[in-house]
């Protein structure tokens, strides 16, 4: 019997403890093959103490397999574009357009904008590949706090962490073709951390994403395919698997359909 097939049929359970303990037990068993992995390679150097909250980005569908083989589209932007540190432009209508990855301390540059141009701010446009955890968790709960509207329009990114600033909008809209995914956390370093390490910044860097998710609303089984999915790769998110975990409040049609 697979090891993941208990975990699917405990996920048809209603009951939010049920849930939640799937969710942890999902977690306990990535963090024991992340220390497999990295008794396996001890023997490489330690260049120095790694950020365990930044991911490295990167683009589907290149130098990636999804779930299905590749995304049903490409990004329209660049991957000069994407990979650049996070950029802020404000539009008409008040459309703010977040864009490129999320570098250490883009939260900061995020709260400024909203500082002094945060009274003509009514949505968010997201086209990223991710990047900093912890900075993505910030701008989320900023974006909740001031009540924003998020939205990906067709054939842009949201990718990696980005989703976590998705759900921070109060209200949330994939336009078709747009290109979301999640997999799981890791580390922009090619440091080899020790194995405790990897244990104790694996769950609670995932625990964080988790409590946030929960508190906007998004159901858990959005997280459980990011858990499930090795870090080179990315879960492409159907229209209904992001209306079904809540991911979005306001429904797109897509051609896409799992297969």
């Amino acid at each position: 019997m697979r090891i993941d097939e208990p975990i699917k049929a405990l996920k048809r359970l209603d009951d939010g403890t049920a849930m939640r303990g799937v969710f942890y037990l999902l977690l306990s068993v990535t963090a024991i093959f992340l220390i497999i992995d990295v008794r396996n390679m001890e023997t490489s150097p330690k260049l120095s103490t790694p950020d365990p909250a930044y991911q490295i980005p990167f683009l589907p569908p290149a130098g990636t397999k999804g779930d299905p083989s590749d995304a049903a589209q490409s990004p329209s932007s660049p991957a000069e574009v994407l990979n650049k540190p996070m950029t802020l432009e404000l539009g008409p209508g008040g459309v703010l357009l977040v864009e490129g990855t999320f570098d250490p301390g883009a939260s900061l540059r995020f709260a400024r904008e909203i500082e002094v141009r945060g009274e003509y701010v009514r949505t968010v446009a997201l086209n990223s590949p991710g990047g900093s955890v912890d900075d993505a968790l910030a701008i989320s709960k900023l974006i909740r706090e001031k009540s924003l509207t998020t939205k990906v329009v067709s054939r842009a990114l949201c990718a990696s962490s980005c989703p976590i600033v998705l759900a921070g909008g109060v209200e949330r809209l994939a336009e078709k073709d747009a290109v979301v995914g999640v997999h799981q956390l890791f580390n922009v370093s090619n440091v080899i951390p020790a194995a405790d390490e990897v244990m104790s910044t694996t769950q609670s860097a995932t625990a964080r994403v988790a409590r946030h998710l929960e508190a906007m609303g998004i159901a858990a089984e959005l997280w459980f395919n990011a858990l499930e999915t090795p870090a080179d790769r990315l879960y492409y998110l159907t229209a209904k698997e992001m209306a079904d975990f809540r991911l979005t409040t306001t429904p797109a049609s897509s051609s896409r359909k799992r297969s």
